[in-house]
């Protein structure tokens, strides 16, 4: 698998796992874990267009 796509997978994966992280801590009012849950949410959705930009540059 090249690493533009496995930077893809990852990001989606930790994305989902963000997303999953921030409605468990607002339904919990934890707003720390929450914060934490976006912050990923957001880290995974760059490194899923690093992983889209890094294919469109071996192209």
């Amino acid at each position: 698998m090249k690493e533009s796509t496995k930077d893809q997978v990852k990001g989606k994966f930790r994305e989902t796992k963000g997303k999953v992280k921030q409605a468990v801590g607002e339904a919990i009012n934890k707003p720390n874990m929450a914060i934490e849950g976006q912050d990923e949410k957001i880290a995974g959705k760059i490194q899923k267009n690093v992983g889209k930009a890094e294919k469109k540059l071996d192209k």
